[in-house]
């Protein structure tokens, strides 16, 4: 069995009871739709036809049986609806929490290169089809081979030359389905990476609504999510086109049969050697043989629907995070904050280096801005601190301890980090503040936004610390927005902070009052701050200005603008 094949089957494990049931239901409820027929023929053959003595009686009981076993089958039958269907929508919970705890440990690279709108198709609509493949497929095979091979055993013990016109049939109908069901996987599996390009254009669009809008620029995404798309409409009329032509000739298959059947029944009635009964009963017959074989079109959507999806599935699966835990990693205490870069080299995946053989220490509790142009390595540099991106050489160490030697979460721990682009979550200014330390306590979260200069506004808000901000925040303002940050970047009191260009996308006002919080925040911290504006980084103790080179200036302001070297060229050219 194949690796993929035991790794889908392993999701059935915790469920397997229920499976278990519901595939004895599906037998249950084949097997009794087996039987209903001969119920029939007896009372043809045996009351109707045969002696009229307590034909009544005969009747009677014969239908209080049949009925008994409708009723048993409705059971079995309400059973698979209900309980299969949420076996597979339970599965479906398990694989989209194991996709999403995965899609979590990958390295920021991964994100660089794949739109997350493409995961979101792969969370919603792939699971969906897993879902649909988890429960249907297993009962259908059960039951339509229950239903095929039972039906052929009793219509051959009827009437062998009429069976053997049916199986006739039989050849054309299987190749006619494997020709389409393999246009229809082709156009599927289609569809499903359209949709996730679909979904992809969507989520870029409509994050950007703000500057789509701004640009008036509406048409030009709506004709980008167009083509899109209308390329999937395209697929899906492909497969829809190929389904039901498939359809369509099992259909005219299956209606050809009986009337194959009639005309091959009746000269065997006028030949003596078919009775009329059992024609009845060979014709109830006809449709749990032809049935299983029609029901194999839709059977096998299902599979090629759910192959694809479980292939893109493990895609991601076996995506490994190129950032992870080396073997015998350390959790990392509380640090006092020196960092130490030494003969670094850095670039991302083939492009040229961003850093060769850098070399830097910033000591505990020293506060250093980071300047340059744009694209020196700024934030890159501050990126390889918590291993965002590990280094290609060299080594960073934190107080003399490599960070490659201690564990992901407790390096992070220990490290804050305020951006330009704020992240917040739908949910109220308390559980925004609380992301720094989820088990704070409502008095802490008060006391950090008191220290952000955030609980004022907070206060004024129209319920307070509960007030629902909206996705992303969009009901704060940008200054309200970034207070909020950084009271969570408060909460969490790292000795270690990384302050990229927070203010820089404020206004004047706003960035003045955002400013005084980081300087209360970064207070007693090894602070490293990202300026695009520099007239707030004069008073730094040391500020490094970085170009293509790496490193190429170090000093104090007064001393950078005395030297009239590439500070003094930015300083001059930002007033």
């Amino acid at each position: 069995m194949k690796k993929e094949h035991i790794r889908l089957l392993g999701f059935y494990k915790p469920y397997k009871w229920l499976l278990l049931a519901d595939l004895l239901c599906s037998l249950i409820a084949a097997a009794i739709g087996l039987v209903l027929p001969l119920g029939a023929g007896y009372i043809t053959e045996n009351v109707l036809q045969g002696s009229r003595a307590n034909a009544s009686e005969k009747i009677l009981y014969t239908g209080i049986l049949l009925l008994a076993l409708v009723l048993v089958q409705a059971l079995c039958s309400y059973y698979m609806d209900y309980r299969g269907h949420a076996m597979g929508a339970m599965m479906e919970r398990d694989m989209r929490a194991q996709l999403f705890r995965h899609c979590e440990r990958l390295s920021f690279s991964y994100f660089d290169r794949c739109p997350v709108g493409d995961l979101m198709s792969r969370l919603t609509n792939d699971s969906l089809a897993l879902a649909e493949f988890f429960h249907h497929v297993p009962e259908d095979l059960l039951v339509n081979g229950v239903k095929f091979l039972g039906a052929l055993v009793i219509l051959w013990g009827i009437h062998r030359p009429m069976t053997l016109v049916i199986l006739a049939f039989l050849p054309f109908m299987l190749a006619y389905t494997l020709y389409f069901n393999k246009k229809m996987a082709a156009a599927l599996a289609e569809g499903q990476r359209n949709m996730g390009a679909i979904n992809a254009q969507a989520a870029d669009s409509l994050s950007a609504i703000r500057m789509v809008q701004s640009f008036a620029n509406e048409a030009i995404e709506a004709g980008k999510f167009n083509r899109l798309n209308d390329m999937f409409l395209r697929n899906r009329k492909a497969g829809y086109r190929a389904e039901a032509l498939c359809y369509g000739g099992m259909s005219a298959f299956a209606s050809l049969i009986p009337i194959a059947v009639v005309i091959a029944g009746g000269f065997s009635i006028l030949a003596g050697s078919l009775r009329l009964s059992a024609l009845v009963v060979f014709l109830l017959y006809i449709g749990h043989f032809t049935q299983p074989i029609q029901s194999l079109v839709n059977t096998s959507r299902l599979i090629q629907e759910g192959r694809t999806a479980f292939k893109r599935f493990r895609e991601i699966l076996e995506t490994q995070p190129e950032i992870q835990n080396l073997p015998g990693a350390v959790s990392l205490a509380r640090v006092h904050g020196t960092i130490t870069f030494s003969n670094v080299d850095f670039r991302y995946g083939t492009s040229n280096h961003v850093f060769r053989n850098l070399n830097l220490t910033i000591q505990a509790g020293e506060y250093v801005a980071l300047v340059g142009a744009s694209g020196a390595g700024k934030t890159t540099l501050c990126s390889l601190i918590p291993r965002f991106y590990d280094v290609e050489a060299g080594e960073i160490t934190i107080d003399g301890i490599p960070i490659r030697n201690v564990t992901l979460e407790s390096l992070r721990q220990n490290i804050g980090i305020v951006q330009q682009a704020v992240a917040l979550f739908s949910g109220s200014v308390a559980e925004n503040i609380r992301y720094g330390c989820p088990d704070a306590s409502m008095d802490a979260v008060r006391k950090a936004a008191r220290q952000a200069g955030a609980e004022e506004f907070i206060e004024a808000l129209p319920q307070g610390f509960d007030t629902d901000i909206g996705p992303n925040g969009v009901r704060l303002s940008g200054g309200q927005q970034q207070r909020i940050s950084i009271a969570r970047t408060f909460l969490k009191d790292p000795p270690i902070l990384i302050l990229d260009e927070a203010t820089s996308a404020l206004d004047t006002e706003a960035e003045q009052i955002v400013q005084h919080s980081l300087d209360a925040l970064s207070k007693n911290r090894t602070t490293l701050v990202i300026a695009h504006r520099l007239s707030t980084i004069r008073a730094a103790k040391r500020i490094l200005v970085l170009d293509d080179a790496g490193i190429c200036e170090v000093g104090t302001h007064d001393e950078l603008m005395a030297r009239g070297g590439v500070y003094a060229k930015l300083y001059r050219t930002t007033q």
